[in-house]
């Protein structure tokens, strides 16, 4: 049997629509739902093996993706929200009822993500989200209990997904981390 990853991966990553508009997140109550509206797509799209994301129940990874914080816009019962972490440098706004993460903002000007939330697009029944591409902070599984003999097949079942492993982020995201410090360190021009 295949290991599981995330059960919106684990049948195959589908793939997205390069015109997508966007769509609505719910959180998981069954009444007064929190709605997250995102006007356009995702980026970046990924499974995430950090202890700080919100994961489905049984599920090793979460699946985040970027949106300019911009697009998003919460749509109805933004009163049942909550910092889950305040001193995380992602403040992850939760539902106070049913647990699930609705978004994660970065307040801190200075850091290199700073414009982007981050989304669960899991949270839509619409159809046509950017893809996940990669899978980030794979070792960071094994802080939450899974057993370090096992990431074997755990990098090789993302590897048949086509889902790279990395041990942090994607090279392009870690190419927008350089790039902004290089920029503010004035070794590359702004």
């Amino acid at each position: 049997m295949a290991t599981k990853i995330h059960p919106a991966v684990d049948g195959g990553v589908k793939p997205g629509k390069t015109d997508f508009a966007g769509g609505t997140l719910t959180c998981r109550c069954g009444s007064a739902a929190v709605t997250v509206t995102l006007k356009g797509n995702t980026a970046f799209n990924h499974v995430c093996g950090c202890s700080k994301c919100w994961k489905p129940e049984g599920a090793l990874f979460s699946q985040v993706a970027v949106i300019g914080r911009d697009k998003l816009s919460v749509t109805a019962n933004a009163n049942k929200l909550k910092v889950v972490d305040e001193k995380a440098p992602i403040q992850r706004y939760a539902c106070t009822a049913c647990g699930v993460h609705m978004y994660g903002r970065i307040e801190n000007k200075d850091h290199p993500f700073h414009g982007f939330d981050f989304v669960h697009t899991e949270l839509s029944k619409d159809n046509g989200w950017a893809a996940p591409d990669f899978a980030a902070f794979v070792s960071s599984i094994i802080e939450s209990g899974f057993p370090p003999a096992r990431m074997g097949e755990v990098r090789a079942r993302l590897k048949e997904l086509k889902l790279e492993p990395f041990d942090c982020l994607s090279p392009g995201l870690m190419d927008l981390i350089a790039t902004h410090a290089a920029k503010k360190k004035g070794t590359l021009a702004a």
